[in-house]
């Protein structure tokens, strides 16, 4: 009877490619990365002071608006452009309450927004680049620019 001396070594680099490549195809997902448009939201009254009433998109922001999110005690986007008086939308996803103010003069304010909140203002009609940080934890900080 014949002996292959590597024939068990071979078998098992063989069994350990194999598994290389199942792990290796697993590691590649179809689904798409979770990202601020797809996170689910809820929504609460708006801090705005307008009356009017505006269809929800998905994340709970009205349509059309421009949207922030508080997440790991960062705002994101850091720096956001609007049109002057659109309103924006501020999502707390964070564990603790965060505010969304100005720096300067009383441009727009959140107040305390609760984890799991959400408050809208309307940009300035002003244009220009207003700076603004949250008052309670002020190392968060971001730009908000009126065109």
């Amino acid at each position: 009877m014949l002996r292959f001396p590597g024939k068990t070594a071979a078998a098992t680099l063989l069994a350990a490619a194999t598994a290389l490549t199942l792990t290796a195809c697993s590691g590649s997902s179809s689904h798409p990365a979770a990202t601020p448009s797809t996170l689910s939201t809820s929504t609460s009254m708006p801090m705005s002071t307008s009356s009017s009433s505006s269809s929800s998109g998905a994340t709970g922001a009205p349509v059309g608006a421009s949207q922030i999110v508080i997440s790991n005690f960062a705002f994101s986007p850091a720096a956001l452009t609007v049109t002057a008086g659109q309103t924006v939308t501020v999502v707390n996803n964070d564990s603790t309450t965060h505010t969304l103010t100005a720096t300067t003069g009383k441009a727009f304010d959140t107040g305390d927004l609760a984890p799991g909140k959400t408050a809208t203002f309307t940009a300035p009609t002003t244009p220009g680049t207003y700076s603004y940080i949250c008052t309670i934890h002020q190392f968060m900080h971001g730009t908000l620019t009126v065109k």
